[in-house]
């Protein structure tokens, strides 16, 4: 039986997607590239899913970024048509209308590191390990890092970064903003889905319309966003979870939101 390259398994209204290629610490092929776009596209419209949580299998890697002996085989055409597919495919990640935590368990260069930035979250293990070392290979990266990386971390770090294609560790990627929370390697999975646990108490359309709003805010001057949170916040107005939420305060209980 074909070895499946991306696994799914759900816990509650948690879907979570593992990298399956271990042996390889992960790396990224055409079959994976296209494995996890189905699985990404197939969680778009799911409502009983809220939120979904990217790792990879076994103890050394998240992500080693792209398969070298694989690209060794390809022809100038073919990279382009990776380099193409794996930055669409991060930008899918980076615009479902639901939150995506990166557990980031080991090693994470390259794409690895690509990957987990067009996540919404990132908690790594204390033994996790990541950089975009393309410049090491003469290359850049193709996957979103130039852009991503100085959005999140500032234009000098990420120039830093980038230009040495030095690798950082858990501590210091938490200490310049990379992650958001570090986690000992055995308790990783388990801070994902505490982090995971409180997003589904809040309002699903809640946290669409400000994950909209953030990520297209940031992308244009103050103005302009604050008209984008003004738009997104009145699409919250005339649904069922605001008067739902607005019930359980006075009544003093949990509220219990449908996404309605």
């Amino acid at each position: 039986m074909e070895q499946q390259v991306v696994l799914e398994e759900r816990k509650g209204q948690v879907a979570i997607l593992t990298l399956n290629r271990p042996e390889v610490m992960n790396s990224f092929n055409f079959a994976m590239l296209r494995g996890l776009h189905e699985k990404v596209e197939s969680l778009r419209f799911d409502n009983d899913v809220r939120v979904v949580i990217i790792t990879g299998a076994g103890q050394k890697a998240f992500c080693a970024g792209a398969d070298l002996k694989e690209r060794a085989t390809l022809s100038e055409t073919q990279v382009k048509e990776f380099i193409f597919t794996i930055r669409n495919l991060f930008t899918h990640i980076e615009e479902l209308p639901k939150p995506v935590i990166a557990a980031v368990n080991g090693i994470a260069l390259g794409g690895g590191t690509e990957l987990a930035l067009a996540c919404d979250i990132r908690i790594a293990s204390a033994t996790a390990s990541m950089g975009l070392t393309e410049t090491r290979l003469a290359i850049i990266p193709g996957a979103g890092g130039t852009q991503r990386l100085p959005r999140l971390v500032g234009r000098g770090k990420a120039k830093e970064l980038i230009f040495t294609g030095r690798r950082v560790g858990a501590e210091e990627a938490l200490n310049i903003g990379l992650v958001n929370q570090v986690a000992e390697p055995e308790k990783l999975l388990d801070a994902c889905l505490e982090m995971a646990a409180m997003i589904c108490e809040t309002g699903p359309i809640a946290i669409q319309q400000a994950k909209y709003a953030i990520n297209y805010g940031l992308e244009t001057d103050l103005h302009t966003g604050l008209a984008i949170e003004s738009n997104a916040y009145w699409i919250t107005i005339p649904t069922e979870d605001r008067l739902e939420g607005l019930a359980a305060f006075r009544e003093k209980r949990k509220p219990v939101y449908k996404g309605k």
